[in-house]
């Protein structure tokens, strides 16, 4: 091999290293957005948590209130809370599911998640706050619960 032909060896060589490395580039960047989108969805979550502490700190439910507009329910303090907490649930497990489906959550914790949905689904006294949440879901984690097995059918 010539002094040309090494040379266009430590070319291509060259050329291909660049590519690697933009190919790396752009990999870590679209990591990088899945992780920004993901605080994004993180933070929404937190905002509607904080949103459903102001309901419980003043006894309102937020189901009759929000979703009829009506602050005349009739609830005790513990079903309010009770009520409350199942739609703090919705919005945490709603979120888990995002983080699972943009593999920021391994299979393991995943399943737990889904063991804890399972358990919130199976309270048919609150099925309803399911149904009046349900639409505002994305259809990929309404088609998570809905395979769920149904106790309260």
């Amino acid at each position: 091999m010539g002094k040309a032909g090494i040379n266009a060896f430590i070319q291509l060589f060259g050329i291909l290293g660049i590519i690697g490395s933009l190919i790396f580039v752009g990999l870590e960047m679209r990591q990088s957005q899945r992780i920004a989108i993901a605080g994004q969805q993180q933070g929404r979550a937190e905002i509607a948590s904080n949103f459903m502490s102001a309901f419980l700190e003043n006894g309102l439910d937020f189901q009759t209130v929000y979703f009829r507009q009506d602050p005349n329910h009739g609830f005790t303090d513990e079903e309010i809370a009770f009520r409350n907490m199942m739609h703090n649930s919705w919005f945490l497990y709603e979120n888990d599911f995002y983080q699972y489906t943009q593999e920021l959550m391994d299979d393991a914790t995943w399943a737990a998640k889904l063991s804890g949905i399972q358990i919130i689904y199976d309270f048919c006294e609150a099925r309803e706050i399911y149904d009046a949440r349900s639409p505002v879901f994305s259809q990929a984690f309404r088609a998570v619960v809905l395979s769920l097995p149904d106790k309260c059918s």
